[in-house]
């Protein structure tokens, strides 16, 4: 554990874990303790991973105005970080709310993101329009599962703006590619992670500009790799592709099967993807 300071002399916490060439992995939920990601299907034998816990979360400091739990305001955590762990071009991962902030600060500072790798991205930083209805037929494919009428009902009643308390544990499901005792396990963990507060305060108004993100998005240089799950409802497969295709050069890299935690489902194949990814992008880094 390292700790390093954001420009308001908020003290912020950076865990360093595997070996490798750097890698600066930013979490979600959004302002989910950094502890969810855990070494990321064991990409941290391949490459150093340099998580930080957000401002407000895990092991960082929690700042006196919540204001400063805005997703544009944190870039400038990023930026600290960069320059804590003295690199000058780095490769950067945002995982779901995370990738928000990976995005605003490939805008931000171009020049530093050699690689940029966008897991489970959440589309609201490019404002994909993505419907009750598209969300549906994800969860349709899940038809067969025991545990699928409980949370499809939910589903519906959230979607009708009915949702009962008890609504938010029944679709825990769909949020994983499979619901069996270890994902049952780590979801118990995260709900217990979340700095509810800050998460509300994430994306509030003024947050940043969708239009003028995809702008600045379509000139970025650096190379891209988007990896989601087939399943995640959060961000179907065909919005998937569109969000790839924002960028100049991007991959995108489908999980069959996969829900909103990628290296959950096929922790080997979204290692191997990252890595085939550095690799054949190691040309222009």
């Amino acid at each position: 554990m390292d700790i390093f300071t954001a420009p308001d002399g908020l003290r912020l916490t950076l865990h360093r874990t595997g070996r490798g060439d750097p890698l600066v992995c930013l979490p979600g939920g959004p302002m989910q303790a950094s502890a969810y990601l855990g070494d990321l299907g064991g990409l941290a034998e391949h490459r150093l991973l340099l998580i930080p816990d957000l401002r407000g979360t895990g092991d960082s400091e929690v700042p006196s105005d919540p204001a400063g739990y805005r997703v544009d305001r944190q870039v400038a955590d990023v930026e600290a970080l960069r320059e804590h762990v003295l690199l000058d071009r780095f490769d950067l991962l945002g995982h779901s709310a995370g990738a928000t902030l990976a995005l605003l600060y490939a805008v931000a500072h171009p020049e530093r993101v050699r690689r940029l790798i966008l897991v489970n991205p959440s589309p609201r930083a490019v404002n994909l329009e993505i419907t009750d209805a598209d969300r549906r037929r994800v969860a349709e494919q899940r038809r067969g599962e025991p545990w699928f009428p409980e949370a499809f009902a939910a589903l519906e009643r959230v979607q009708a703006g009915q949702a009962t308390p008890a609504d938010g544990r029944a679709l825990a499901p769909f949020i994983y590619g499979r619901w069996d005792a270890e994902t049952q396990a780590y979801s118990a963990r995260e709900a217990g992670q979340k700095n509810r507060a800050a998460a509300a305060a994430y994306y509030a108004d003024g947050d940043f500009n969708p239009d003028s993100v995809r702008a600045e998005l379509a000139r970025l240089t650096a190379p891209v790799l988007l990896i989601a799950g087939t399943a995640d409802l959060q961000l179907p497969p065909e919005h998937a592709a569109a969000f790839a295709a924002l960028f100049p050069q991007a991959e995108l890299a489908m999980i069959p099967g996969g829900g909103h935690f990628a290296w959950l489902d096929d922790a080997d194949g979204f290692v191997w993807r990252i890595r085939d990814f550095a690799k054949s992008r190691s040309a222009v880094s």
